[in-house]
């Protein structure tokens, strides 16, 4: 439901136990941005950790983001008055990001039942053993599962706040709100939450995975990255996907489409001219593997997030 000025309800819930950093961080992302009306919504009874709600609980029905941050103690049950209101808001169509142990409370009220998650590394086991009927996912930042949105710690939790403003606003805006906030740039839901820890920082492959964000419109190639990070190609390969989790040129394909969403919502180039500056080829190939990867097309996807200035 929106408010009365036509910005985009966020509702933060205040559950018994909740982690004021988490409230903090879900206020901060999603305050940055103008399109949205943010809240804290609560049992005005049960302050906790300072936080104290400015909307009822019975409100959260009215709300179209629901924000579940972590809390102590996990395995304690949360009031029935809380998932029942959980219950109510996803049924009428609200999409909800759960915080680290956010996610045990969507689990209790069954909203997660056949249903993609994850949570902090600490708890994976926990909500497993607990939850059966959730299919947990490990070593990611977040998992989307339809409206419903599971990250596995507090940083996580602040990645798919941004992720939900790069859905609504396009990636520009998100990246904006993640300057705003002095976070990185928008990272996506496959990336892993900890890179090997055994490989030394000097061996790190950053400085290659910038080199090619900045030689992007090039042709690059997995032996190009090998030579460039001055390693065998097995052995790039087998540190890269520990550092980033996924193939190399299924990495780079990814910063390709996210360097062509950034074209398109801000400037007013041809596809053909941002087909060759990402490295695409040509604008039927560009075409093709941009609906892929984002489901519409690239006209399409400039009309629903082009900015003032390029409009």
């Amino acid at each position: 439901m929106r408010s009365r000025d036509d910005r985009t309800v966020v509702a933060i819930l205040a559950v018994p136990r909740v982690f004021a950093l988490d409230v903090g961080i879900a206020a901060q992302v999603f305050g940055r941005h103008p399109g949205y009306r943010v809240a804290v919504y609560g049992d005005h009874g049960l302050d906790a950790a300072d936080i104290r709600p400015t909307r009822s609980l019975s409100d959260l029905c009215y709300a179209d983001i629901v924000v579940v941050p972590g809390y102590e103690n996990p395995q304690l049950p949360i009031p029935g008055e809380y998932l029942e209101a959980l219950r109510i808001s996803v049924g009428r169509g609200a999409r909800v990001v759960a915080v680290c142990t956010g996610v045990f409370a969507l689990a209790a009220g069954g909203i997660l039942n056949g249903r993609s998650a994850t949570t902090h590394w600490r708890h994976t086991d926990e909500l497993r053993s607990m939850y059966p009927e959730v299919d947990v996912v490990e070593n990611r930042l977040f998992v989307e599962d339809g409206a419903i949105l599971t990250s596995a710690g507090t940083g996580a939790g602040m990645d798919a706040c941004l992720h939900v403003i790069q859905s609504d606003f396009g990636t520009t805006v998100a990246d904006d709100v993640a300057k705003d906030v002095a976070f990185s740039s928008v990272r996506g839901a496959n990336e892993q939450r900890f890179t090997d820890v055994l490989t030394p920082t000097r061996a790190s492959l950053y400085a290659t995975r910038e080199w090619v964000i900045e030689n992007i419109g090039s042709p690059i190639t997995v032996q190009r990255m090998a030579d460039h990070s001055l390693l065998s190609r097995r052995t790039f390969i087998r540190r890269f996907v520990s550092e980033t989790g996924v193939p190399p040129m299924h990495w780079v394909a990814r910063q390709r489409v996210l360097g062509a969403r950034r074209l398109l919502e801000a400037s007013d180039w041809s596809v053909e001219r941002i087909a060759s500056a990402t490295g695409f080829g040509t604008a039927a190939n560009f075409r093709t593997i941009f609906r892929r990867e984002t489901g519409v097309t690239p006209s399409a996807y400039r009309k629903a997030h082009a900015t003032a200035d390029a409009a």
